[in-house]
């Protein structure tokens, strides 16, 4: 299936989930924030919040600096 990953499209497997995503790209799951079709997700709801044909998805990184 497809989904717009920042803007971009991207490829799922059917029944991926925010967690899966975030493993899939490599990401760890404490330091960003997603938007899923415009709403901020919770952390805790990573893993039960399935994807969808055509959703829209936005992760915002935290990069730390001194």
């Amino acid at each position: 299936m497809q989904i717009l990953l920042n803007g971009n499209e991207h490829s799922l497997a059917d029944g991926t989930t925010l967690i899966l995503l975030l493993q899939e790209l490599k990401i760890e799951s404490n330091h960003v924030v997603i938007e899923h079709n415009r709403s901020i997700v919770p952390q805790p709801q990573f893993a039960t919040t399935t994807l969808k044909k055509n959703d829209e998805v936005e992760i915002i990184h935290f990069v730390g600096g001194g």
